[in-house]
């Protein structure tokens, strides 16, 4: 044992010498690291920049829980359990993510990361987390703002612009995918003014990008390359991998001025009635298209008849996006802030013609002439009466062939009461595109709900 010892060592010995010529070789070999400055791309500066002002939201809703003993199968057996629903409420949190936008603690994010919240907290990158308070949503473009209530300096993010980007710019994006706070992902912009449709709608003038979007992302800024906002991220194809969507910031800055100022978004018109193009009117109009909305009522002093609009013409394309039917155009429209000028392009007797025009905030003074041109019917003021009192139907309007007659009362539009006629004009106001309405009418001592279609 001891001679094994003794052998182990000398051993040791001799190899010494060598390990210690090989140790500054082995130490050459480490590369050394890079300055940090070097380090420091434009993506890395970006982030820098604008991560201090980006937050992760938490909402918290209250739903009722079924006590359905069985296993339901389809809307019949959803709706008679639905009677069994146990009334104690459930509390359920979501993840979302936004931006702080002004020095007041006002945070733009998605409407759909807000709905049903009874309890909003945002936390910033460096720990802080506030209460929040909902200023305004509008479900019509997915934007909505919260405000922060805090003492203390709050940092803001710079909101760039939107109508010059490139396609194939680096964009970055951040957010709160899955519960990962402030994650950082990057690609490039693969296309601008896209569509996506939902199960019952559709949304135009979309950013697209294949830098990650995850669930958890929404709400939060699409950066360019220098830091700056051109985005918020709200949508992305779950079928797909590298497709994600963002609202430009263009239009995301309106719509958040019009929340912070108003709480909601004012209905904007062009002053255009449009129709379904049928292979009749096609055929009659010698249309060459198999697409389009045809104008068939354009409004006196509205911004489309001081462009230059016409009865008779046939929309083409709008705001840069083709016009499949009147939806489409109503879908548009609704995407369009007030104040913002767009460019239409028409068919009028087989020839092209492009107008540009700018949206206004609909008048509602003008709602009830809208109603007699959509809904066939006009109202009056009565005293002692609740409502809104039918004072004439036009002979082969929409509230005629469904037997409305003068003398009815409206009490709701679109399940919101009308008890006067300024909530009248607002409910009507919002009717534009809609292909049809729920009214409550009386009749005597009789309340009747009836489907209005809208012509």
């Amino acid at each position: 044992m001891r001679a094994s010892l003794h052998a182990f060592y000398l051993a040791a010995r001799l190899a010494a010498p060598r390990a210690a010529a090989l140790l500054p070789l082995a130490v050459a070999l480490i590369p050394a690291a890079a300055p940090a400055d070097e380090r420091r791309t434009p993506v890395v500066k970006a982030v820098e920049r604008i991560a201090p002002a980006t937050v992760n939201i938490t909402t918290t809703q209250k739903a009722h829980r079924s006590v359905n003993p069985f296993f339901r199968r389809g809307r019949f057996f959803d709706e008679f359990f639905g009677r069994f629903a146990d009334p104690r409420p459930r509390t359920t949190q979501s993840l979302g993510t936004g931006v702080l936008i002004d020095e007041r603690g006002h945070v733009l994010t998605n409407e759909h990361v807000l709905a049903g919240a009874t309890e909003i907290r945002v936390t910033l990158a460096d720990g802080r987390e506030f209460e929040a308070e909902l200023i305004g949503a509008d479900p019509e473009t997915d934007l909505a703002v919260v405000q922060v209530r805090a003492d203390e300096t709050l940092p803001v993010a710079s909101l760039g612009r939107s109508d010059d980007l490139m396609i194939g710019e680096t964009v970055i994006a951040i957010g709160n995918p899955f519960g990962l706070h402030h994650t950082v992902t990057t690609g490039v912009l693969s296309a601008v003014n896209r569509s996506v449709r939902s199960e019952d709608s559709e949304y135009h003038g979309f950013l697209q990008t294949d830098a990650s979007i995850n669930p958890g992302n929404s709400g939060g800024p699409l950066l360019n390359i220098h830091g700056d906002v051109i985005g918020i991220n709200t949508a992305i194809f779950r079928e797909a991998e590298g497709i994600g969507f963002a609202i430009p910031i263009d239009r995301a800055r309106v719509i958040a001025g019009e929340l912070i100022e108003h709480g909601e978004v004012s209905p904007v018109w062009l002053g255009l009635r449009v129709q379904r193009l049928t292979p009749g009117l096609r055929s009659a109009l010698d249309v060459k298209g198999r697409q389009g909305a045809l104008v068939s009522h354009v409004f006196d002093g509205s911004p489309a008849k001081r462009a230059g609009l016409a009865r008779g013409d046939v929309v083409i394309e709008f705001a840069g996006t083709d016009v499949i039917e009147p939806r489409t155009y109503f879908e548009i429209l609704r995407g369009i802030p007030a104040g913002e000028e767009a460019a239409i392009r028409v068919e009028r007797e087989r020839k092209p013609f492009s107008f540009r025009v700018r949206s206004e905030v609909f008048p509602e003074d003008r709602a009830e002439e809208l109603a007699e041109v959509l809904l066939g019917l006009a109202v009056r003021e009565q005293a002692s009466v609740r409502g809104l009192v039918v004072s004439r139907v036009a002979p082969r309007g929409s509230a005629a062939r469904i037997g409305i007659r003068p003398g009815d009362v409206i009490l709701k539009v679109d399940r919101v009461d009308v008890t006067d006629r300024p909530g009248f004009q607002k409910a009507v106001s919002k009717l534009r595109g809609r292909r049809q309405v729920l009214l409550l009418v009386q009749r005597g001592n009789r309340g009747y709900h009836v489907t209005l279609p809208i012509s």
